[in-house]
């Protein structure tokens, strides 16, 4: 199977996923293998918050737009293009990489899975409990667009056996399970990692609320969700809290309002000063990991020093939003946007897969 027909069976999955949003789902005529898919994928859409219930409709769209806006001609051309892919079209050379995937928001593990096959390896899945179902259904049309690919993907339930690399996801304590069972074999381990916002008084309304999105978006589960402030000495709140008061429907999501009054209620009996709008609490605290309904936020001296903390502190860190405060920062709004060359941990996968012997 060549490059260019990889590449077009993954534009075609763009095709696919650009018919279904949470306004509307368009039936296109001409998008394949339709009589067979549109109909289950809409179903599918909306039973996943049975099998999980953060994945509500609302979160699962939005994750399909991001991957119909990942997946076209010209990004996948730009993604790939520094690489050589010589060593990956020789069959007698491809590999089996074993992919454990985490499940805290929707086809999160999509872009290992993509980077094994535009490669020319073979994947070996074992999904998170928690996403069982929209990986498995995208796979199948993928298979049925180009049928080479049957051979090349298969999803397991129990113990990984004959791969010759992994890509693991999962918190610190699994890492170091993952690390030592994985230790005889080429490896990615990600571990927790969380985002962060760095602001000094000047952002505009427009900007807070964008970060508003950075915050809610999957109900804050993702690594790329910004659970961490900076702000100056001095810094009030007001601006913000009015900036995402458009986010206030959160509260009225169940399992969400349950975080909030559980978490709420455990730092006010530890004697913590909160700032609370009602539906999401702010704490002074040193930690990047903030629990859900929750954001901490730590005041900082000055820009430069704070440059200089966060790169120590890199490891910990998956993105980082501001106004052009610190190097490397992303604006406001974009975090769970990512491009396709924007790598989970700053580790390139696909580098990773084509230099793996």
């Amino acid at each position: 199977m060549t490059l260019e027909t990889k590449k077009s069976v993954f534009v075609a999955l763009g095709e696919f996923l650009s018919q279904f949003s949470e306004n509307d789902c368009v039936k296109k005529n001409s998008v394949l293998h339709n009589d067979l898919f549109f109909d289950k994928f809409i179903a599918l859409i909306h039973l996943s918050q049975s099998h999980n219930g953060w994945y509500t409709p609302e979160q699962v769209y939005f994750s399909i737009q991001s991957w119909t806006k990942a997946l076209t001609e010209t990004n996948l051309n730009q993604w790939i293009s520094p690489y050589s892919f010589d060593c990956a079209q020789d069959d007698k050379k491809v590999k089996t990489v074993a992919l454990i995937l985490a499940g805290n928001i929707p086809l999160v593990g999509f872009h290992d899975f993509l980077s094994v096959l535009i490669t020319g390896n073979s994947v070996l899945v074992k999904t998170s409990s928690n996403d069982q179902h929209l990986l498995p259904f995208l796979a199948n049309y993928i298979i049925a667009i180009e049928p080479e690919f049957a051979d090349r993907i298969t999803f397991v339930e129990g113990k990984l056996e004959n791969f010759d690399a992994v890509i693991a996801t999962g918190s610190n304590n699994t890492a170091r399970y993952f690390e030592y069972y994985f230790k005889d074999k080429p490896s990615i381990i990600r571990k927790n990692r969380n985002s962060i916002a760095v602001l000094d008084g000047n952002e505009s309304k427009a900007q807070l609320t964008a970060l508003g999105e950075d915050i809610f978006r999957y109900f804050g589960l993702g690594c790329r969700n910004v659970s961490k402030l900076f702000v100056p000495k001095g810094y009030t709140f007001d601006a913000f809290f009015e900036a995402i008061f458009e986010f206030q429907e959160v509260i009225h999501y169940e399992k969400y309002a349950n975080n909030y009054d559980y978490n709420k209620a455990v730092f006010l009996m530890s004697n913590y000063k909160l700032l609370d709008n009602g539906f999401l609490t702010l704490k002074e605290d040193k930690s990047h990991a903030s629990p859900i309904s929750s954001v901490f936020y730590e005041f900082y001296e000055s820009p430069s020093d704070l440059q200089t903390r966060l790169q120590s502190e890199s490891e910990q860190i998956q993105c980082i939003v501001s106004n052009n405060l610190v190097k490397n920062s992303i604006d406001f709004g974009q975090t769970q946007q990512p491009k396709l060359w924007d790598y989970a941990d700053n580790v390139d996968t696909i580098s990773f897969l084509l230099t793996t012997k």
